[in-house]
């Protein structure tokens, strides 16, 4: 199963990601976004966060999820590479994420997105597990 696709939209970024589960669905619209943001490829993860989020809603939390990982980006100057989530529920995550320092790989970076939206955001059930269609503010 592929992580994640891009598709067009008209001024913004928008990708429709898939998990067999829903820990892998929040970890793969992770990687995506940051995937958009920098090249991934190679990236040693020597930095480690931990992650603990509340929401009221699986959609909200997947939005909060993937701000929450943006704000620590622009504030700690980390490339988040990898995405280890613990516990899920419809409005909790708790996660460790790892990644390296900008720094030397300043030349990695590709595309700013400024937060994730809530445009048409409804997480699905599909054969396959689940999808769902997120936009990125760029």
């Amino acid at each position: 199963m592929k992580r994640y696709e891009q598709f067009p939209h008209t001024a913004d970024i928008g990708v429709r990601v898939y998990g067999r589960d829903l820990k892998e669905l929040f970890e793969n619209a992770a990687f995506a976004m940051f995937d958009i943001i920098a090249d991934l490829e190679g990236l040693k993860s020597d930095v480690e966060y931990n992650i603990d989020l509340r929401a009221p809603a699986r959609e909200e939390l997947l939005v909060a999820w993937l701000d929450e990982l943006l704000y620590n980006f622009y504030t700690k100057s980390i490339i988040f590479s990898r995405f280890d989530i613990q516990e899920l529920t419809d409005t909790g995550i708790k996660a460790r994420v790892s990644g390296r320092p900008i720094g030397a790989n300043r030349n990695r970076l590709k595309t700013e997105i400024k937060a994730a939206t809530y445009s048409d955001l409804k997480i699905r059930e599909t054969d396959e597990g689940f999808q769902v269609e997120i936009i990125f503010d760029v």
